[in-house]
């Protein structure tokens, strides 16, 4: 398949690992962080870490949006579906995420609340529009990538004139995210493990471009590289981080070029900027409150809020304690660092998020690697 099997060589990507091998420096560590989900899954399943030098460590970040969503918002949904007559629509993997007391809107769907599951936005429209005798709410989530669908949804009901179509609103931002994790104070007492350079996402590059991230490689001396998702886009990405550590560069870097350009989607900016706005702090899993980090719906779509159409009150929830999902979307632990994992917390009977979405740092191990022990130390014992 043209643009994905010549992203996939087994002897390119040999050849890309013996220039990494060649070009790293033996007397130092290379600590890079990969800031999307869809990183994270490729690292494990085509085994990129068995690739590297033992001293060029892959850690995982906060780049998973079910991951990322913290207990009190799935608690709110839950409470969503108590009321009589309501219909909440949901992305697959939401419905299996569980509350530290152990419920999940999957348990409330078997209990008898009205829960269905969409492939996109406009499926959740289309049941407003065959049920109008029923509130349908769509719980909305994820990074820059899938908040213009959500826009593109709230116009069309407000051009339709639905009545009883609204937005669970939880769309979150990748650079307040990155700035967060490099210099707030709070995250550092909770643990952080140091870094040296960044893996850029994809997606979310496609839609908000590469400038936006000038920022953190100008303010924090930290060189950002966008990656496309598959192996050689992210074994191309880890060898020119090194290049960049190796020559005291901090940039900016496109490995990309095929889809991400420097100003991003203008239109999809636009759309959204239309229909929402910042949030000034939001919670999320593993960070706690990050300001200016997500979006709310705009005064004048104010109708199709969820969040002021029922009054969802503001719920923070601590995380299972035997979990270590929040440390994991730190990068201070690996997923075989925590107790449960593989255990107890399995793909089938998740305990924590992380383990829920193929995004997740614990799903993808789970999945392509809980047996190699190749994984280099953990972060915490470097």
């Amino acid at each position: 398949m043209k643009y994905i099997n010549e992203f996939r060589d087994g002897a390119i990507a040999k050849t890309i690992a013996a220039n990494i091998k060649l070009e790293v420096n033996p007397t130092r560590r290379y600590q890079l962080m990969e800031f999307c989900g869809g990183h994270t899954h490729a690292i494990s399943r085509f085994g990129i870490v068995d690739l590297l030098p033992s001293n060029v460590h892959m850690i995982h970040g906060p780049g998973c949006p079910v991951c990322i969503l913290p207990a009190g918002r799935v608690e709110n949904a839950i409470q969503l579906t108590q009321i009589p007559g309501l219909i909440l629509c949901s992305y697959g993997d939401l419905l299996r995420v569980p509350t530290p007391s152990g419920t999940s809107l999957l348990k409330a769907k078997a209990q008898g609340a009205d829960i269905r599951m969409v492939y996109s936005v406009s499926d959740a429209i289309s049941i407003a529009q065959d049920n109008p005798q029923h509130q349908v709410v769509f719980f909305a989530l994820g990074f820059e990538t899938t908040t213009p669908p959500t826009a593109v949804a709230i116009k069309q009901a407000h051009a339709l004139g639905l009545k009883n179509f609204s937005v669970f609103c939880n769309h979150v931002l990748t650079p307040s995210a990155i700035s967060h994790i490099l210099q707030s104070p709070e995250v550092r007492e909770l643990g952080l493990v140091s870094l040296d350079g960044f893996i850029g996402p994809a997606h979310v590059s496609v839609v908000i471009g590469s400038q936006p991230y000038a920022y953190f490689a100008e303010e924090f001396q930290k060189p950002v590289v966008i990656a496309g998702f598959e192996p050689l886009d992210v074994m191309q990405a880890i060898l020119m981080l090194i290049r960049q550590i190796n020559t005291n560069r901090s940039e900016v870097e496109n490995e990309f070029t095929r889809a991400v350009l420097p100003a991003g989607n203008i239109k999809a900016q636009m759309l959204v900027s239309d229909v929402f706005e910042l949030r000034r702090t939001f919670e999320w899993r593993g960070l706690g409150l990050v300001p200016y980090s997500a979006l709310k719906i705009k005064a004048g779509y104010a109708d199709f809020d969820a969040e002021q159409r029922f009054q969802i009150p503001v719920l923070s929830i601590a995380d299972n304690k035997a979990c270590e999902c929040g440390a994991i979307l730190r990068g201070v632990k690996r997923p075989q660092d925590c107790k449960i994992f593989g255990t107890v917390c399995t793909p089938e009977n998740p305990i924590g998020s992380c383990m829920v979405s193929s995004e997740g740092a614990c799903a993808a191990h789970y999945s392509y690697g809980r047996f190699r022990e190749k994984d280099h130390i953990s972060p915490q014992d470097k």
